[in-house]
């Protein structure tokens, strides 16, 4: 069992960087999900129910934590618009901890109640939001995309009013952990503010407590920079080989340990659609799935400018082609995993992920039915012959892809394969769903078997049938 190791190091960045926040009280807490997977890798899931909530609903401080939640402060471009308003508005930093491989998590909060950058919002959030994000968090999990981990959603009985949901809504409050708190636009606050002090020491404790593997780098700005710039890259590539499309990549809602969070108006794709665009707001596909790469791109070059501050000098034209080789070598290299295949060479891996893409976006097959059929490259030519799909895989428009995995090995084993008899997609219709049986019946059952089912797959995908199948069963 992972002993429980609380951390407080945040505090060490000083009171430039949050505020102390004391949490909103709820009319009555009724705990909806609870996370023990997540939970047993930092030593909490011997909590019982009661004290579950007392921690993770009253958010009365983990032992040796931090003793306040803290709002941090950031500033961020949304929607290419610079906002100097910005900070933790419904939410907060409660926690921190370390995992049984001694990283340091952030246990952060949504839907928490009003802070002082709430900008007049009720810093509520919907227990409808926080379904969605229990379910994107353990799909992208599942698939290998880094990704925060929803560990607590408690229903808060109370009706927060939106214009986006039908009344009467149900309330909540979500409890996530991440590698990081830490925004792009934390950077850029102190960039506006010209405040190259906390810069530094805010450089310094990414390194120390992020990127530890970097401490001895000679220029440890342009070594955090750089190894940001490859994680961003594979976040990045790890959503377009799920068929992901996140829907409001500002500058703020990218972090910098490459996970992403904060699932808002997220969606899968049925089929690839470069124009398919995820919030309703977004009317200009400004962050539509084609889009999300060159958004990624346009974040870091925004975290470039910051860091100039801090006398990092990067040339807009040389990050553009690093980016874009890192990016188009994770695709490469995602692509590869989600077939199940040992890496081929680079030559393969592109021929591949390119013959890959275009069946995918001119046979309108679904992104989980096409790595489903093909898992094991090769090898499950048979069974993708005999899948629903198998008149278009027999046809001559499949013979680029199946030509270009001629030269490849599978990693997985023929029965583990073959035991994944269903794709496990996740889809707006089944969202919907899910979802209404809660609102019309109160009935949590059909979330929780999609949970449990996400996870079975996730680990046949990963190729290890251990207990963390078991546990998958004992999902609340």
């Amino acid at each position: 069992m992972t002993s429980y190791r609380p951390e407080s190091c945040v505090l060490a960045l000083g009171e430039a960087f949050y505020d102390n926040i004391r949490p909103a009280t709820f009319p009555k807490l009724t705990l909806r999900f609870r996370n023990d997977r997540a939970a047993r890798e930092v030593g909490l899931n011997a909590l019982d129910d009661d004290a579950w909530i007392e921690h993770f609903g009253r958010f009365c401080a983990l032992e040796g934590s931090l003793r306040e939640p803290l709002a941090l402060r950031y500033h961020g471009h949304q929607f290419g618009s610079y906002n100097s308003g910005l900070g933790d508005g419904r939410g907060f930093l409660f926690a921190q901890v370390r995992d049984e491989r001694g990283r340091l998590l952030d246990l952060g909060t949504k839907g928490s109640g009003p802070t002082p950058w709430s900008r007049g919002g009720d810093g509520k959030l919907t227990l409808q939001g926080a379904v969605r994000e229990i379910l994107a968090s353990e799909q992208l999990e599942a698939l290998l995309v880094p990704t925060s981990r929803t560990l607590s959603v408690i229903e808060t009985h109370e009706s927060p009013e939106r214009h986006d949901e039908e009344p009467p809504t149900r309330g909540a409050v979500l409890v996530r952990a991440s590698f990081s708190h830490v925004r792009f636009g934390t950077f850029q606050r102190l960039a506006h503010l010209g405040d190259a002090a906390n810069m530094h020491r805010l450089v310094a404790y990414v390194v120390r407590e992020l990127f530890p593997h970097l401490a001895s780098a000679h220029d440890p700005v342009f070594a955090m920079f750089d190894e940001i710039v490859t994680r961003t890259a594979d976040v990045t590539a790890a959503w377009m080989s799920a068929g992901f499309v996140h829907g409001v990549l500002n500058s703020d809602n990218m972090n910098v340990t490459g996970e992403s969070f904060d699932y808002g108006p997220w969606r899968f794709l049925p089929t690839l659609d470069p124009a398919f665009t995820a919030a309703y707001f977004d009317e200009r596909g400004y962050y539509a799935y084609g889009r999300q790469s060159q958004a990624a791109l346009r974040n870091l070059g925004y975290l470039a400018d910051a860091l100039a501050t801090v006398k990092l000098s990067v040339d807009r034209a040389t990050l553009a082609r690093e980016y874009e080789a890192r990016y188009r070598r994770a695709l490469r290299e995602r692509i590869e995993r989600r077939l199940g295949l040992f890496p081929g060479d680079p030559a393969e891996a592109t021929r591949l992920g390119t013959a890959t893409l275009d069946l995918l976006g001119t046979q309108k097959i679904g992104f989980a039915e096409l790595f489903h059929d093909w898992l094991g490259g090769p090898t499950a030519e048979a069974r993708a012959l005999a899948s629903p799909r198998g008149p278009v895989y027999a046809s001559t428009l499949s013979r680029p892809f199946r030509s270009a995995l001629e030269g490849y090995r599978s990693r997985v084993p023929s029965e583990s394969a073959a035991e994944a008899s269903t794709p496990c997609d996740l889809l707006v219709d089944e969202v919907r769903a899910i979802w209404a049986s809660i609102a019309k019946h109160d009935d949590f059952s059909p979330l929780h078997a999609k949970v449990r089912a996400i996870r079975t797959w996730g680990a046949r995908l990963r190729g290890d049938l251990d207990d963390s199948t078991e546990e998958a069963r004992k999902t609340r």
